[in-house]
């Protein structure tokens, strides 16, 4: 287009002259024709001599022109600015530029191109790689765990300074397997590790490796490996293995099934034919039991490290740091939360200190205060008041009655957790709660205490029957009823803490697998020994009725009390508790408040009253597993 516009010729060439010079010509006959462009106001025209001439009519006074003329003064004529050429090239072939981009760019993508979008780049890893300026997380980060950081703080040691070890002969474990309830802080140590180390970090969920199309698993985790190869040396941090760590054989689809086959592809890059020096595999799972024993051997995940829930000095730290972000009150301790919460996670734990900060903020406080982790401690525990709720009065005596049984047989039975806080506000899916916090955490459980359990558990309906009949009895026991035969078949079948049955394991052995679940169970006891089974559950079930029903019909005027006590004040807790087992006046809530409107007693967040059903009414306790599991 330059080319052309600037150099090709034209047929005739002319001249540029003044525009009263051309007037005379005009007068004197000279100009033989001539064309006036109206826009621009160019004259080009012919001399009759043959000559071509171009000149532009100046725009101005006709009076001043006629002077010019007269005086023999030259005017010439200014021609209107043009565009320049890059300019009109580019307003030129802009249409067609765009049109070359798109077509580029779509074949890019079906090349397999534009950032790894496209149809060929489905067998590329999807793991992502976090530099060593993009971990901000270290050990100071991670409380609670001691021993597991302790097992791991030598990975940041090999990454540091690898002769050390290399010196005497060590290797470093291939892989590293966290295994812990959820929410313990698996992710976040492995974060810490690699904080630490300041190494490349290489993160993905087991579930980003299986597709729709076959292979493309396998495919992902050869191209995860030739990654961390090229930035040795690094860690590989893989999220819920279980999703394709699980044992092989156990599906429809067999060996050729297509989380088998991306199994099969980790098994052979981890300890293989060719060795990975300098890449490190942590794994996170709380499902160990599901996973392949061939991912679990020597050389591919060497370590088992266990990161379990945290005991009272874990807990406190664990507060401690999350507590950093948060503006506390003077009275805030965190050995007192830390010792009310048992059984609570590292996530549970911060979950408490943003509910906690989140209360404060609703009532416009600058600070958070013990009032407000108390709550939040309530929240977490017991559910969320259910204030809309309405409830007749009948319904609500009822559940009065319910909750004072069970805090009643709770205090009274031996090796029993002390009884924290009692409410008949409904909250969750209960409409009453009566809370038991253990003095210190508990890793196994005692004959006495499984037995004393079952007597509070059936408090609540034997309350119901003592004070309504027979006929006044409701649903509200349903949760109770199946959770004290729970506990006391265990005892029969599993625990051994039955005299008449021995220390035998009666359960039922589990079947064939599949998905993880169980698709039937054997049974490998005698028709006899079933009947002797249920008769000894029986045994223990109807003995400690007995005993929860013989200690309200002996404490019936505390019974009678503690209802009235909760009709007026809703909730009470160990202090008004320990006042009416005395058996003298409860000292009032700290939160309870006087309605001068009314001139009626009622407490601060109260909930109405009207029609409601009883179903979940329930005492809240520590789940009872498996007495030898500490992680129940």
């Amino acid at each position: 287009m330059s080319v052309f516009q600037n150099f090709s010729g034209t047929e005739s060439k002319s001249t540029n002259t003044d525009y009263t010079l051309f007037l005379r010509d005009v007068s004197n006959g000279v100009v033989s024709s001539a064309t006036i462009d109206r826009n621009t106001g160019q004259i080009n025209g012919v001399k009759r001599n043959g000559e071509s001439f171009t000149t532009i009519i100046p725009y101005t006074d006709l009076a001043l022109m006629d002077e010019l003329i007269e005086n023999n003064v030259a005017v010439f004529g200014k021609e209107p600015e043009e565009s320049s050429l890059l300019t009109s090239i580019f307003i030129s072939w802009f249409p067609m530029l765009l049109l070359i981009g798109v077509w580029i760019f779509f074949m890019r993508q079906m090349q397999g191109g534009g950032g790894g979008k496209g149809a060929m780049s489905f067998g590329k890893s999807k793991a992502r790689l976090l530099g060593e300026d993009q971990i901000k997380t270290t050990f100071a980060d991670v409380a609670g765990c001691d021993e597991a950081k302790e097992d791991v703080s030598e990975l940041v040691d090999f990454l540091s300074d690898p002769t050390k070890f290399q010196k005497l002969g060590g290797r470093i474990p291939t892989g590293i397997l966290m295994v812990g309830p959820p929410g313990t802080g698996k992710t976040l140590l492995a974060k810490a590790i690699a904080g630490e180390a300041k190494v490349p970090f290489f993160t993905i969920s087991g579930s980003d490796f299986v597709e729709m199309f076959v292979g493309v698993g396998a495919s992902r985790v050869r191209d995860m490996f030739e990654q961390a190869k090229k930035s040795a040396p690094c860690i590989i941090f893989i999220d819920e293995i279980d999703a394709v760590g699980r044992k092989r054989g156990a599906g429809v689809g067999g060996g050729h099934d297509e989380r088998e086959q991306t199994l099969n592809q980790m098994l052979v890059e981890m300890d293989g034919f060719e060795g990975n020096e300098g890449i490190i595999v942590i794994a996170a799972t709380n499902r160990p039991d599901v996973l392949d024993p061939a991912l679990l051997r020597p050389g591919r995940f060497d370590r088992q490290v266990t990161v379990g829930l945290p005991d009272i000095r874990g807990r406190e730290q664990i507060l401690k740091v999350h507590m950093r972000k948060v503006p506390l009150g003077d009275n805030v301790e965190a050995s007192l939360i830390a010792r009310g919460t048992p059984g609570f996670s590292g996530a549970d734990l911060a979950n408490l200190v943003n509910e906690a900060a989140l209360f404060a903020a609703r009532t416009g406080k600058k600070v958070v205060a013990m009032d407000e982790f108390d709550k939040a401690k309530d929240k977490i525990m017991m559910g969320s008041e259910r204030k809309g709720m309405v409830m007749s009065e009948a319904e609500k005596t009822n559940t009065a009655y319910h909750e004072a049984g069970h805090a009643i047989v709770g205090r009274m039975v031996p090796e029993h957790d002390p009884v924290y806080k009692v409410s008949i506000i409904p909250r969750g899916r209960a409409l009453g709660v009566t809370m038991y916090l253990p003095e210190q955490d508990r890793y196994s459980h005692s004959k006495q205490h499984l037995e004393s359990m079952i007597s509070s558990l059936f408090g609540g309906r034997i309350a119901e029957t003592i004070t309504l009949g027979e006929d006044g009895v409701t649903t509200g026991a349903s949760n109770d009823i199946e959770r004290a035969t729970d506990i006391a078949r265990k005892m029969v079948t599993q625990w051994g803490l039955s005299s008449k049955m021995g220390p035998m394991l009666y359960a039922e052995e589990e079947g064939e697998v599949f998905l993880g679940n169980t698709m039937s169970k054997s049974k490998n006891m005698s028709d006899d020994t079933a009947r002797a089974i249920d008769a000894e559950i029986k045994s223990i079930i109807d003995r400690n009725y007995e005993r929860a029903e013989k200690i309200l019909n002996e404490n019936r005027d505390v019974l009678e009390t503690m209802k009235d006590c909760l009709m007026k004040y809703e909730t009470i807790d160990a202090k008004q508790i320990d006042d009416l087992m005395a058996r003298i006046e409860p000292r009032p809530p700290a939160d309870w408040v006087r309605d001068n409107k009314d001139d009626n007693d009622k407490p601060s967040g109260g909930a109405p009253v009207a029609d409601a059903d009883k179903k979940d009414n329930k005492p809240v306790q520590p789940n009872i597993g498996n007495p030898g599991d500490a992680t129940n």
